[in-house]
């Protein structure tokens, strides 16, 4: 039997991410601004959980309906058979996303769905779940538009970014996910060097790690559809045991490196936890000072100097010096730059082969490529 699902993910990865749920097996992957909808059986549910990189969560759809005010949501919310879904004694969350909706507070709406999936409860069975905000066992996204609203049950629990392996971080860590779109929007393979001269914690090399091994993100984690009562345990251990047999024993050429050592020890033990402490190379350096690893090769990173430099004219001072840096030490390789800072492109005086509009949350940034050359792509 088919369903109805919704993965969000990072602004700018949705065509990424229909891609990689239409090769779990996902149908009519379909992206829209901000996430992929797709139809499919539980076990790819069950699969875009293990597998996905770039979603957030994948959320099934439970209801469709029109309305026009709170009490219409009331009751499109208790239509739904809550009892069939959950067991009783699991605890309850409710979210809710509206986008250009004529309902005026959210937080109002939220209780009404809350009143009208414990009503539902009441008058079904008696009793009524418990609400838990911190750590639910089953949560409910609702999310409006102008005249329509869709009900979800979360099937991810704590959202798929949440790998599991992260135990220390640094200032402003990319969410997994993000980063793992960023490694795969450079068209890296595992076949070549990678590096990160800017590692802070380590996400990218992680997430470049996983990927080049094939290990599946989820590999480590609990999900909300063991909350559920349609689970099906057979399904997901048989799921996970072919994740297990498909991991890859390549050698990869992974390095990072940052002048900061608390960085570089946040890292480390990153990158243990996630099971990829002999993969990867870490070094202090200073990405003005270093040598590029390899004859050739991609560089990620993702630059920390807005927070560790500061003011706008000293970013002005450093951006120039970075394209000297590269020049000098990085011709044949690819380097990729991750920025929220739109004046990158200008001042490192290079000229980008590509620009990727991306968001880190609700901040607009961009990743840019630049094609290192000795010689060339240097602007007049």
């Amino acid at each position: 039997m088919s369903e109805q699902f919704f993965a969000p993910c990072p602004r700018g990865l949705e065509a990424l991410l229909a891609e990689e749920l239409s090769a779990l097996g996902a149908a009519g992957a379909a992206s829209v601004p901000g996430g992929v909808a797709f139809g499919g059986g539980w076990a790819v549910c069950y699969a875009a959980n293990l597998h996905s990189r770039l979603a957030s969560r994948v959320l099934w759809r439970v209801a469709d309906f029109r309305y026009a005010n709170e009490n219409d949501v009331y009751e499109a919310a208790r239509t739904v058979d809550w009892p069939a879904h959950f067991a009783a004694g699991r605890t309850l969350r409710v979210n809710v996303t509206a986008q250009a909706s004529p309902l005026r507070s959210i937080e109002f709406i939220t209780l009404r769905i809350k009143d009208a999936i414990c009503d539902r409860w009441r008058a079904d069975t008696g009793s009524r779940p418990s609400i838990e905000r911190a750590r639910p066992d089953v949560r409910v996204h609702a999310f409006l538009e102008r005249d329509r609203g869709t009900l979800y049950l979360d099937t991810s629990g704590e959202p798929l970014f949440k790998r599991g392996w992260r135990r220390h971080t640094v200032e402003a860590p990319l969410r997994e996910n993000l980063a793992a779109g960023i490694v795969l929007l450079s068209g890296w393979t595992p076949c070549e060097a990678l590096l990160d001269p800017m590692c802070g914690g380590g996400t990218l090399l992680v997430e470049a790690a996983a990927i080049g091994l094939g290990v599946a993100p989820g590999a480590g984690r609990s999900f909300g559809f063991e909350k559920l009562s349609n689970f099906d345990a057979k399904l997901l251990q048989r799921l996970k045991s072919t994740a297990g047999e498909n991991r890859s024993s390549t050698r990869l050429e992974l390095y990072g490196s940052d002048r900061d050592a608390r960085a570089l020890e946040a890292a480390t033990k990153n990158l243990s936890a996630a099971g990829f402490a002999g993969q990867v190379r870490l070094e202090r350096a200073d990405i003005l000072a270093r040598s590029a690893p390899a004859a050739s090769g991609v560089m990620l990173a993702n630059p920390p100097y807005g927070e560790r430099i500061g003011s706008e004219e000293e970013l002005a001072r450093f951006y120039p010096k970075l394209g000297d840096a590269l020049k000098k030490n990085f011709a044949g390789w690819r380097c990729h730059f991750f920025t929220a800072d739109l004046r990158l492109a200008k001042l490192i005086r290079l000229q980008p082969a590509r620009r990727v509009p991306l968001f880190n949350g609700a901040l607009e940034c961009r990743l840019y490529e630049f094609r290192i050359v000795a010689g060339s792509h240097r602007r007049a």
